[in-house]
């Protein structure tokens, strides 16, 4: 079967690297499925999962946001965070979650509360990939 190489960045460096028969990438636009000679696009990320699909296995990467460059045989993610289930710290995404929900909760002056959800949707997308 055909496969792409697929590329995940982050400002601190590379996050993954491999060849892989499909990318599924959530976009501003929708949901984005990415097979070997998919036309080229770019498209920013939502904070979401991005599955790579190989030999009937899926990884999943969460990732915080960015855009996709897609070219026939090559799909790039940039983004500014990126974790691997493996890389990902539960307790810490868990106390994420929890400290985002309790400044919610709050609602007081303070509290940026358009940061707050954007923590929330980072911590709950972690803790999803982590499963």
């Amino acid at each position: 079967m055909k496969t792409l190489k697929v590329n995940i960045v982050t400002p601190d460096g590379p996050v993954y690297d491999a060849d892989i028969e499909m990318v599924s990438v959530r976009a501003e636009s929708g949901e984005l499925g990415i097979l070997p000679g998919h036309i080229p696009t770019v498209a920013p990320l939502k904070i979401a999962a991005v599955r790579l699909k190989k030999d009937g296995q899926t990884e999943l990467v969460a990732v915080s946001g960015g855009i996709v460059e897609v070219r026939p045989d090559h799909v790039t993610i940039l983004a500014q965070t990126a974790e691997t289930s493996e890389q990902i710290d539960k307790e810490r995404a868990l106390a994420a979650k929890r400290r985002a929900e309790e400044r919610l909760q709050k609602q007081t002056p303070d509290v940026d509360i358009i940061r707050a959800e954007l923590a929330l949707k980072r911590a709950i997308n972690r803790l999803d990939v982590a499963r």
